[in-house]
């Protein structure tokens, strides 16, 4: 448990991050509202989202796809939880990767619950064409899921074929 504690401290550093972000945004900038930050190419951009990640099903407004969201977050985050204990603090690519994810995961789900809804703001964009909107906790979820597929990419199979029948 000793060995995890970095990767808690940094989980909790993230999601405090997430949160501050959140807040700051909701009481600088009233909902709809844009500040420039690079003209042409990035904005700070008040909106609540109800669906899930980058605004997927954001409009529904149906109750259902609000609790599906809810239960299926609490699904991938119980899961993630348990994949973050089962995997040896040794392991520190999966270790940081599955951080990533859990911070979050839990910062999202602290808002869906809380608010109803999520906070996002940042605002990428060229020209009329833009990123859809996201956060803190979207980006940590983004950088980890792309780590953990590299992880899994680059992992050497415990057993191969051609090992065990050297072996015999």
């Amino acid at each position: 448990m000793r060995k995890n504690l970095p990767y808690l401290a940094f989980v909790l550093f993230l999601l405090f991050l997430d949160q501050v972000t959140k807040g700051l945004i909701a009481r600088e900038i009233p909902l709809y509202g844009s500040r420039k930050v690079i003209p042409g190419f990035f904005n700070l951009t008040h909106i609540r989202n109800k669906g899930a990640i980058f605004g997927f099903f954001s409009h529904s407004g149906s109750r259902f796809i609000f609790l599906a969201l809810v239960a299926a977050s609490l699904i991938a985050l119980a899961l993630v939880i348990y994949y973050f204990i089962k995997t040896p603090a040794g392991e520190r690519g999966m270790k940081l990767a599955l951080s990533l994810i859990l911070a979050g995961a839990l910062g999202n789900q602290i808002d869906r619950l809380a608010r109803g809804f999520v906070i996002d703001f940042l605002d990428l964009y060229v020209r009329s064409r833009h990123w859809p909107f996201f956060n803190v906790a979207d980006s940590c979820i983004t950088v980890g899921a792309i780590l953990l597929f590299i992880m899994l990419l680059v992992r050497k199979p415990a057993c191969s074929p051609s090992s065990s029948e050297s072996a015999r």
